[in-house]
């Protein structure tokens, strides 16, 4: 990686980007594209684009998620205690003792999420915190201090912890799922550049918001493009860590290399053609099975218009939704590799139906 490729990636991912708030992420994502592309476009709700070698007849995507999980503010009391509800699959567990950003039109207002302290709790009766139990102290004595402060019944809160690195090999933070995605799919953009790729298709390089809540910005963006090709990319369980079951979660481990997903949304074809590409350039890749979704932007890529010849690489990650989610170096730059050789082996021209 370049210095700028490594400072982008810390800029990027230590920006909050929540789901529905995800527009500054979405400019700095954009102002690190722009050399590396012919165009761009942005939706109404914020999903970025960029183009290369626009107007051709033939169109293939490759796609991210911009987006991470969050909360809101849902309740505030009198006595200056913020209640939430979740933004997304936020998970009320790791919540308590944790540092947040609440998001105002002021500006950043720290706060904690506060728990009563063990001497005080019947542990013999304790069970997992829920969403209900859960407040947010930002050291305000009264509503209206709050209220002060910017925050309202629907601020936006995000964990503030940030980007690093451990063990020389490691990627550690929150929101690595999945704008570690939008970062890989702008590497690859940047890659084609230097190295004088002309594509004979064009290329979007989609940076899709709201998938955490649904997929919705894929849904808007696949209408508005209609792609021969979906390339998506996304995180996926490692299954080596304390607590996971191989036999019903599969086998997938960071270090491991690009997870390739078999499920009824990922087309075959197009699958195949990806193995086949990542043995003949000896990049390393895992495989995995979904019983009836992929559970990220795929689906939406094949499913929401008249279908989309869709594939999907995922990412492996360790302690998704957590604030310490963690990645491998190496298949940061795998994912990277085998989206490049993907994209500059296609004559532009492929059919992937099954019958013809």
């Amino acid at each position: 990686m370049s210095d700028k490729s490594t400072e982008f990636l810390y800029n990027y991912l230590n920006n909050a980007s929540p789901t529905g708030f995800e527009s500054s992420g979405q400019q700095i994502w954009l102002d690190y594209l722009k050399p590396y592309i012919d165009d761009y476009l942005v939706d109404t709700y914020g999903t970025a684009v960029g183009i290369i070698n626009p107007d051709q007849p033939y169109k293939v995507v490759i796609e991210a998620h911009s987006d991470e999980i969050s909360w809101f503010v849902n309740y505030i009391s009198e006595d200056g205690y913020i209640y939430v509800i979740r933004n997304g699959g936020s998970d009320a567990l790791i919540a308590p003792s944790m540092r947040v950003n609440l998001h105002t039109k002021k500006g950043t207002v720290k706060g904690v999420f506060g728990w009563p302290a063990i001497h005080v709790r019947d542990l013999a009766k304790e069970a997992a915190p829920k969403v209900a139990d859960l407040t947010i102290d930002v050291g305000a004595s009264s509503k209206k201090e709050v209220e002060e402060m910017g925050i309202h019944v629907g601020t936006v809160a995000t964990f503030s912890d940030g980007l690093f690195e451990m063990n020389n090999r490691y990627y550690v933070g929150r929101a690595l799922d999945n704008r570690m995605g939008g970062f890989m799919i702008a590497e690859v953009a940047r890659r084609l550049k230097e190295n004088n790729v002309q594509l004979p298709f064009t290329l979007y390089i989609v940076n899709a918001v709201q998938e955490e809540i649904g997929l919705r910005g894929a849904e808007m963006i696949v209408r508005r493009l209609k792609p021969d090709l979906a390339i998506c990319t996304d995180v996926t369980h490692d299954t080596q860590s304390p607590m996971y079951k191989k036999k019903e979660q599969g086998d997938m481990k960071c270090g491991g290399g690009p997870v390739l997903c078999y499920g009824p949304a990922v087309q075959n074809n197009v699958l195949d053609m990806m193995i086949g590409v990542a043995e003949d350039k000896k990049i390393p890749f895992q495989r995995q099975a979904v019983s009836r979704s992929t559970g990220t932007d795929t689906d939406a890529f094949a499913y929401a218009t008249e279908g989309v010849a869709s594939a999907l690489i995922s990412l492996p990650l360790k302690y998704m939704h957590t604030t310490v989610e963690t990645v491998h170096k190496d298949d940061v730059q795998n994912v990277i590799n085998l989206m490049y050789e993907v994209l500059v082996q296609l004559k532009g021209n492929e059919d992937f139906r099954y019958i013809k």
